[in-house]
């Protein structure tokens, strides 16, 4: 693995030194942690990190090589990598590469030798803030880095076009609007008997409404929930179809702000296979996948929020919420990942909650 120094400097100052390796360009990025003591090639094929430059916790990444079949999109969206030792000789038989020439490949700048402890401590203990990596701190204009924005997420990670996973004889048919999904949902929906149409996220309810499916698929994804007020205003045109509706992350960000329930940026984020969260209704807890930065405020006391779902998950850590069930149409949503890939399957039940909205409504 080729190498050589590099920095990482951060908006308040702050420079970590570490070694240079996969693209040699200088990047801005908003700088993030991940905790996930696995499933790193899972993470860095997640889109919900468009934009992000992204910190493993666990110290050594790499040793396990690449598997693009463990890949969750079509390549990497985020901007950086930053980690704590990268293993240039992996051992596994299903390793197809070292991960450092892979992020050359795919053009993505990563450090190595960083000290992620202490970063993640910085971030976790300042808030999220953007970085760059370049080879010189004198490089690096602080104005520049503070400035710099994640936008136009959802637009750079949909899919171009539809397409459609599993057969005509699956029983039950899902639209699935892509604004940056993982594919372990699909692939969640199709075990369950589900043929599943994805989506581009500009899809419309006209649209929807012509395929008659038996439910409705909000994905996961990246960047400001707010920022998306097109798909906000067609989500409510969505909603009056009244069809049996699920929505993760992001998704779940979208439609609660459909429903005049608003959004808000988290100090540090939940990035991490390691969450707790409590199911309201049934009082079990269960620990769940979660990338995410920004949150649904859902305030109890509010009459609109109280009026529009309940809530049906709270995080254990910080009491935010987690989920919730509407009330005048059929849909429930989820801030974790259910489909947990890399991660603990404790939810995946909720899958199964969603098919059987479908097969209510199938049954009148």
């Amino acid at each position: 693995m080729e190498q050589k120094q590099g920095f990482l400097v951060l908006e308040n100052g702050m420079i970590f030194p570490g070694m240079r390796f996969g693209a040699k360009e200088n990047v801005i990025a908003e700088i993030v942690f991940a905790t996930g003591m696995n499933g790193y090639l899972e993470t860095l094929t997640d889109p919900s990190y468009y934009g992000q430059g992204v910190v493993q916790t666990f110290p050594l990444i790499g040793n396990y090589g690449v598997i693009p079949e463990d890949f969750e999109s079509r390549k990497p969206f985020l901007s950086a990598y930053l980690v704590s030792d990268c293993c240039d000789a992996p051992s596994n038989f299903r390793n197809q590469g070292r991960l450092s020439d892979w992020l050359t490949e795919q053009n993505i700048p990563a450090m190595s030798g960083i000290d992620t402890r202490t970063l993640t401590r910085v971030l976790r203990d300042h808030g999220t803030m953007n970085g760059m990596i370049c080879d010189d701190p004198a490089q690096a204009d602080l104005n520049a880095i503070k400035a710099y924005r994640v936008k136009d997420a959802v637009k750079n990670t949909t899919c171009e076009s539809s397409y459609t996973l599993g057969d005509r004889e699956m029983k039950y048919h899902v639209v699935l609007l892509d604004f940056g999904a993982k594919a372990n949902i699909a692939r969640s929906l199709v075990h369950r008997s589900c043929r599943v149409t994805v989506l581009p996220a500009s899809a419309t309810a006209e649209q929807i409404a012509a395929l008659k499916p038996d439910g409705i698929m909000l994905s996961n994804g990246a960047g400001d929930p707010a920022e998306n007020t097109a798909i906000i205003a067609e989500l409510k045109k969505i909603i009056a179809l009244n069809i049996p509706m699920m929505a993760i992350c992001l998704g779940h960000q979208l439609l609660a702000l459909a429903n005049g329930i608003p959004t808000a940026k988290l100090k540090f984020g939940h990035r991490g296979a390691n969450q707790p969260v409590l199911n309201l209704e049934t009082k079990h807890m269960a620990v769940t996948t979660q990338n995410h930065g920004y949150q649904v405020q859902y305030d109890k006391d509010d009459p609109k929020c109280r009026d529009a779902a309940d809530l049906l998950y709270i995080n254990l850590n910080d009491n935010t919420c987690e989920g919730l069930r509407y009330r005048h149409f059929p849909a429930m949503s989820v801030q974790f990942h259910p489909e947990a890939c890399a991660g603990p399957q404790d939810t995946a039940y909720i899958f199964d909650e969603f098919v059987q909205m479908m097969e209510v409504r199938k049954c009148r």
